[in-house]
């Protein structure tokens, strides 16, 4: 109960400092089609083993030795939200929509850091490393994915299947059932893999959306 009061309480300042726009809670049982503007606070589902995209302070021990991104199956868990944020050099304000083949960002909110990959070999499978890199004044391209939005939807919503595409590898956002011991016990490989797959898809599930400027 104090974990969730604290992180309750953490999840309102972020939003308070971050920006005016109204937001709400929306609990992915409940609501379909929502937007995920720019300034959500996301968590991005693995459609097919249904874990979460995850990351903590705990590095690799072997490749960039980077903070360790992993995919992991509590619905509940703090280390798992995500904020969706633009490129340095674009031009957009919180709230704004997001199309597909946008190029973004995703910062974790935890440790501020920015999802991000490389050429470094992914511990367990040997296909591109997924790390977490930087802080919140410091990022690169490799911290940029395009959005992929999955079927004829042109703005990213809610329980959308998705392919976030790293820009600077060519790999898709890639997990599988492959698990970790140890310190990351019974959580997932989260890789980068160049070819698409099913197990390159994704949807936004549990999160904290901006209302959207543009006018419908």
């Amino acid at each position: 109960m104090a974990l969730s009061f604290f992180f309750g309480i953490t999840i309102f300042l972020f939003i308070t400092l971050e920006s005016d726009h109204l937001t709400s809670h929306v609990d992915a049982a409940t609501s379909e089609g929502v937007e995920v503007s720019y300034g959500s606070v996301i968590k991005l589902m693995h459609e097919k083993t249904k874990f979460r995209l995850h990351s903590h302070p705990v590095p690799y021990g072997s490749g960039s030795g980077q903070q360790s991104v992993t995919s992991f199956s509590k619905v509940n868990d703090a280390n798992s939200y995500w904020v969706v944020r633009p490129t340095l050099e674009t031009s957009v304000k919180q709230g704004e929509s997001i199309k597909s083949g946008t190029i973004i960002r995703l910062q974790h909110l935890k440790t501020r850091k920015w999802l991000h990959s490389h050429l470094h070999a992914s511990p367990l499978s040997g296909n591109l490393e997924v790390s977490c890199f930087g802080d919140g004044g410091r990022s690169d391209s490799g911290d940029h994915w395009k959005l992929v939005i999955e079927g004829s939807g042109k703005s990213w919503k809610q329980d959308q299947k998705i392919r976030l595409h790293h820009v600077d590898t060519s790999g898709y956002l890639h997990s599988h059932d492959k698990k970790y011991r140890g310190v990351a016990g019974g959580q997932q490989e989260v890789c980068g893999v160049k070819e698409k797959s099913g197990d390159s898809i994704w949807l936004v599930t549990e999160g904290i959306f901006f209302t959207t400027n543009e006018k419908k």
